[in-house]
C-alpha cells in the first residue's frame, strides 16, 4: 500500500499534463481524494500497541547497498494523514485563482505529496536523502513559476537554503554507513556510534533539519517564500514541508545520536526561547498578513524543538501534536489570507477592517482558526502546547518560563490581525463590496475547522499512534542519562525544628 501511495501520484501527474485545465483539475482533485481514502485504510489497520514499524516493503536494489525499503510506526502515520489530508485542500484553494499552466502547476503538487509520502515511509537512509531533496523541486516551482512579483528571489533563496544544509547531512550519511555497514534506519537507530563522531554527525544533521524547520536564525528564507508563494502553495510548505525537520530530529538526531543530543539540548533549548521571543515581537511589526503568520510558524516550531529535546513523553508528544496542529492550523490562515486576496488582490492590514459586517461566516471561521493558534481550550492547539510546555518545565523552569511567553506574544500578534481585519467600521467601499465564502472556500475551510475541533475536543485517536514509539524514543536517549536541570520552584516556609528533649 505505500509503494502504491508513493507512486501513484507521479503516474497520475504524468497523465495531467495530457489534459486541459478543467479535467486536469478534476483529475488531480480525484487522485488527492484517493490518497486521503488510502491514508485512513493505513490508519484503520495500523496496531498502536507497537512502537515497530508496519506495513513492511523491501526491495534490494544495487546489490544491497541500497534498497527500496518502506515502513512506518505511528510518528510517520500522522504526518502521512496529515499530508493526504491537506493535499486535496491545497488543490481546491488554488481551484481558480490560477489559470497559467493548470496541468503543470498541478502536476507538481501531485508530484511533491509522493515525495512528502515517501519521507515519512522510506526506512533506508539513502532514499529517505533522495526524496528528501527531491521534494524541494515541485516546490521551487510552485513559488518560482506561480508566485508573486519577487517569486525568482523567493525560489532561489527558498532553494539554495535548504541545499546548503543538506549538503553536510549528505557527508554524514555516508560516515555512518561505512561505519555501521548498514543503510537500514532501524539498524542505524540501534546503533552505537562512537559518541566523538556522534557530535560532529548530529551537527550535520542539525545543518539540515533546523534549515527545514526553520529555527532562529536561519529563518530568513521562509517569510519570502510564503508571501510569494501561491495560497495553496503556502498552505503545503507551512502545513507539511516544515514538519519534516522535526520528523528529521526524532527519527534521526535524537535515537541515533542520543549522548549528542543530550550534549547539546542546550543548543536547541537556547535557539528555541530566542525563537519564540524574537519572531514573535518581529509578527507585530508586521504590516503583510502572509509575512505575519510566517513568522508566527517560526515560533510555533520553536515549541516543537523545545519539546523534543526536553527528553520525556510529555514534551515528545506534545511536540508531535504541535505539528498536527501548526499544519491544520497555519493551512487554514493561509488559506483565510487568500480567501481575501482573490477578492481585493493585496494583504495589507490596513486596507481591511469590519469584514465581520459583510463576511460574517469569513470572519467566524478566521476566529476560530486565530484561537487554535493561540491555544485556546477546546482547539488543537492548546493540546499541543500545554503538552510539550509541561514536558520543557521538567526538562528546565528557566525554558518553560521563556516558551509560556511565546503564547503571551502569541495571542497578542494574532488578535491584533483578527481585530484590525475582522472588526471596526466598514469604510471601504470595496471592501464592503466583497461578497461572503463561496461553496468551493466552504469545502475548504469546513474540514479544517472541524479537524481543529475534533483534536482539541478529543485527542485521543491522534496521540494513541504516538506513546509506543515516543516511550521506545525516551528509553533510547535515557541511557545517556540526561544532566539535571535545576527547576526552580517556590519553597514553602517551614516551621523551626524543636529542640530535643
Amino acid at each position: 500500500m505505500l509503494s502504491a501511495m508513493i507512486l501513484l501520484p507521479l503516474l497520475a501527474a504524468g497523465l495531467i499534463l495530457r489534459l486541459d485545465a478543467q479535467r486536469a483539475r478534476q483529475f488531480a482533485l480525484g487522485t488527492t481524494l484517493l490518497l486521503l481514502a488510502f491514508g485512513i485504510v493505513l490508519w484503520s489497520r495500523f496496531d498502536s500497541s507497537t512502537a515497530a514499524f508496519q506495513f513492511i516493503e523491501r526491495y534490494e536494489v544495487f546489490g544491497g547497498f541500497f534498497s527500496w525499503h518502506l515502513g512506518i510506526d505511528g510518528i510517520s502515520l500522522v504526518l502521512i494523514l496529515l499530508s493526504v489530508f491537506l493535499m486535496p485542500l491545497a488543490i481546491l484553494a488554488g481551484w481558480d485563482s490560477v489559470q497559467t499552466r493548470v496541468p503543470e502547476y498541478l502536476a507538481a503538487f501531485l508530484v511533491m505529496e509522493s515525495f512528502m509520502i515517501a519521507v515519512f515511509a522510506a526506512m533506508d537512509i539513502l532514499l529517505f536523502y533522495i526524496v528528501f531533496e527531491a521534494g524541494l523541486i515541485p516546490m521551487y516551482l510552485i513559488i518560482g513559476v506561480w508566485g508573486g512579483a519577487r517569486r525568482i528571489y523567493a525560489s532561489y533563496k527558498f532553494f539554495l537554503y535548504t541545499l546548503l544544509g543538506s549538503v553536510l547531512m549528505l557527508l554524514a550519511i555516508l560516515w555512518m554507513i561505512r561505519e555501521a555497514g548498514s543503510t537500514d534506519i532501524p539498524a542505524l537507530m540501534a546503533h552505537d556510534f562512537p559518541a566523538p563522531a556522534q557530535t560532529w554527525l548530529w551537527l550535520g544533521f542539525f545543518a539540515s533539519f533546523a534549515v527545514k524547520m526553520p529555527m532562529w536564525p536561519v529563518h530568513t528564507w521562509l517569510p519570502d517564500a510564503h508571501v510569494e508563494a501561491p495560497t495553496a502553495g503556502s498552505m503545503i510548505l507551512a502545513g507539511v514541508l516544515l514538519k519534516m525537520g522535526g520528523y528529521g530530529f526524532i527519527r534521526f538526531s535524537i535515537p541515533m545520536f542520543p549522548e549528542a543530543s543530550v550534549e547539546l539540548m542546550w543548543l536547541v533549548f537556547a535557539l528555541s526561547m530566542v525563537a519564540v521571543v524574537y519572531t514573535s515581537l518581529v509578527a507585530l511589526a508586521q504590516a503583510d498578513m502572509k509575512k505575519l503568520i510566517a513568522y508566527s510558524s517560526v515560533a510555533h516550531m520553536a515549541f516543537v524543538t523545545g519539546g523534543l529535546f526536553a527528553f520525556n513523553a510529555q514534551g515528545v508528544e506534545g511536540a508531535m501534536v504541535v505539528m498536527l496542529s501548526h499544519g491544520l492550523v497555519s493551512a487554514a490562515l493561509f488559506f483565510c489570507v487568500g480567501v481575501i486576496y482573490d477578492r481585493l488582490h493585496t494583504r495589507e492590514i490596513e486596507r481591511y477592517g469590519g469584514l465581520a459586517a459583510n463576511m460574517p461566516r469569513y470572519a467566524t471561521f478566521f476566529m476560530l482558526f486565530t484561537m487554535a493558534s493561540i491555544a485556546l481550550p477546546g482547539t488543537s492547539g492548546f493540546v499541543g502546547e500545554f503538552l510539550s510546555l509541561l514536558g520543557m518545565y521538567q526538562a528546565s523552569s528557566l525554558l518553560g518560563l521563556v516558551m509560556t511567553t511565546g503564547i503571551i506574544l502569541g495571542a497578542a500578534y494574532m488578535l491584533w490581525l483578527y481585530a484590525r481585519v475582522a472588526f471596526g467600521k466598514l469604510l471601504k467601499a470595496d471592501v464592503a463590496a466583497m461578497p461572503d465564502l463561496r461553496p468551493r472556500e466552504w469545502a475548504v475551510m469546513l474540514p479544517l475547522g472541524l479537524s481543529v475541533l475534533a483534536i482539541g475536543i478529543y485527542p485521543a485517536p491522534i496521540v494513541a499512534p504516538l506513546k509506543a514509539p515516543v516511550q521506545s524514543l525516551v528509553a533510547r536517549v535515557a541511557r545517556a542519562d540526561p544532566p539535571a536541570t535545576p527547576v526552580v520552584r517556590p519553597r514553602l516556609a517551614r516551621a523551626p525544628a524543636s529542640p530535643p528533649a
